[in-house]
């Protein structure tokens, strides 16, 4: 194994470089390069739903890197939604976003917010990237969706102030995402990079808002989008923009904490130039601490280190560029709380929740009056057709929705009984009038995909007892979505056994 020669002349700046960089790695256990990494100044790690099993184990690994390097970040993704690598598992035990907006209790957002934030304290991570501030203008947005707060900027940006405050006054550095606003796509940035070809008015007072009101609640980091906003720079994607970063974000908004990229390894940000270049026009952009990926190496840290190097002795990018970013990403590391000693309590992990709460949660639904009137009529569900559409990279495969909760909850439900049928754009609905009983059929954003338009559409062809579920965010006419939950959580589906049980028992007791 090569290693980066922290020795000599330049071991000031390579160290500096290290400093701004933030791999993943595959594993329960951190491998011998990455601590090697960290004792050489390794900014710190962004840890993924593969590199979790257990509080207990996510604590002894997070005790292992911060051994190796004190000042070490450990990042994670957990938005207490749909979005969750503390429940990769298992689902999260939280509404999600779109659920707290649409309640509107800031509040209960921030005890949500709380809560997040003492899990991962109890775990020992540091910063986590949330929350989602973007404002959900496109219902047809592939990444965003529910990790929003809504589609009203005011309320997104009132709730995201709450979230930022509770969650930062646990210890943890929040991170509002995903700067200049990502909710405005129809494409995800994972893939391609979108365009987001708005007035410069519109962005003010519609994606800038929520961004405003997190930095007046004293977020420590921003992460930015690699999307491209041709009215604020027609050549580069936010995070490789200086002036989206530097006379926006630091100049207009005045935010002096740390600038985060989205993954590097995103075909948004290096699409076009792979990413050790993209590292080096981040940097040079503004840019502080620098997520790389989920599953890197050895080699690609020190092809970038090298790559950002050879920059500053180019003069494409000023060595004091790099160290003012070291110093900020020391200074966050500074300020994190120490991994506990000592066996992690369930309790600090996994909040509990009691019927008030799920009932608040149902509150939330939006349910069509045909809904409730197949539902009151119904002696039993018969079938459910479970419709498995594509998620985006960044909810990857956690469990979700009822299928989450009724593993967990280990009690009898009308999910138990039912015949349960899996539909995918690869296996159609092959006999939509031969299912027993009732049809529920529960997906995501089932108005987004054709092959699940084409399964309700042939249900609803042949037979008046059809339900949908849908958990994602749906379309504004509701088309195929009888029941909107706004989230998949294990927590939305635990709501969603419960609405059911509460409408087949109604119908039971029905004279």
């Amino acid at each position: 194994m090569t290693a980066i020669d922290t020795t000599g002349a330049s071991v000031t700046l390579r160290r500096d470089i290290l400093t701004t960089l933030l791999p993943g790695f595959d594993g329960l256990e951190a491998p011998d390069w990455v601590l090697e990494l960290l004792r050489d100044g390794l900014g710190g790690l962004c840890l993924f739903g593969p590199n979790i099993s257990s509080p207990e184990q996510l604590r002894t690994l997070n005790a292992s890197l911060r051994g190796a390097n004190p000042l070490a970040v450990i990042a994670i993704d957990e938005e207490g939604g749909d979005v969750t690598r503390l429940f990769y598992d298992r689902g999260a035990p939280f509404p999600g976003n779109a659920v707290l907006g649409r309640i509107d209790d800031l509040e209960l957002t921030a005890r949500v917010a709380q809560a997040v934030g003492e899990a991962l304290v109890a775990t020992g991570c540091t910063v986590t990237f949330a929350p989602d501030v973007d404002v959900n203008a496109n219902p047809d947005n592939p990444v965003i969706g529910v990790r929003s707060f809504g589609a009203d900027p005011d309320l997104v940006a009132r709730h995201s102030a709450a979230w930022v405050t509770a969650l930062q006054q646990t210890g943890v550095a929040a991170s509002a995402k995903h700067f200049p606003g990502h909710g405005d796509t129809a494409t995800d940035s994972h893939l391609a990079l979108p365009v987001v070809d708005l007035p410069l008015e519109t962005l003010r007072e519609r994606e800038l808002a929520p961004f405003r009101a997190a930095i007046a609640a004293g977020t420590r980091t921003i992460m930015t989008s690699h999307i491209l906003i041709p009215q604020l720079d027609a050549r580069n994607p936010a995070t490789l923009s200086p002036h989206i970063l530097n006379s926006l974000l630091r100049g207009e908004l005045g935010f002096d904490g740390v600038i985060v990229t989205d993954a590097l390894d995103m075909k948004g940000a290096s699409g076009v130039h792979g990413i050790p270049e993209a590292a080096v026009r981040a940097l040079a952009a503004g840019c502080d601490l620098l997520c790389i990926g989920s599953d890197n190496s050895h080699e690609q840290m020190i092809e970038i280190v090298e790559a950002v190097e050879a920059a500053v002795q180019a003069g494409r990018l000023p060595a004091e560029r790099v160290r003012e970013s070291a110093a900020r990403v020391r200074a966050l590391a500074a300020e994190a709380r120490p991994v506990p000693a000592g066996p992690t309590a369930a309790a600090s992990v996994e909040p509990q929740h009691d019927a008030g709460e799920i009932d608040r949660v149902i509150s939330a639904f939006d349910v069509s009056d045909a809904a409730r009137s197949r539902l009151a009529q119904a002696p039993r569900i018969g079938t459910v057709v479970r419709i498995d559409t594509v998620v985006n990279i960044a909810v990857g495969v956690a469990p979700w929705g009822p299928f989450a909760a009724e593993d967990a909850a280990r009690r009898p439900s009308w999910l138990g009984d039912a015949v349960t049928v899996a539909v995918s754009e690869q296996h159609g609905l092959a006999d939509p009038a031969g299912l027993a009983g009732t049809v529920l059929v529960v997906g995501k954003d089932l108005h987004r995909h054709p092959f699940a338009r084409a399964a309700i559409d042939a249900l609803r062809h042949v037979r008046d007892d059809v339900v949908t579920v849908d958990m994602g965010w749906p379309s504004n006419d509701r088309a195929y979505a009888d029941v909107a939950t706004f989230g998949a959580s294990r927590l939305l589906g635990e709501a969603v056994i419960e609405f059911v049980d509460d409408a087949l028992r109604a119908a039971v007791a029905a004279p």
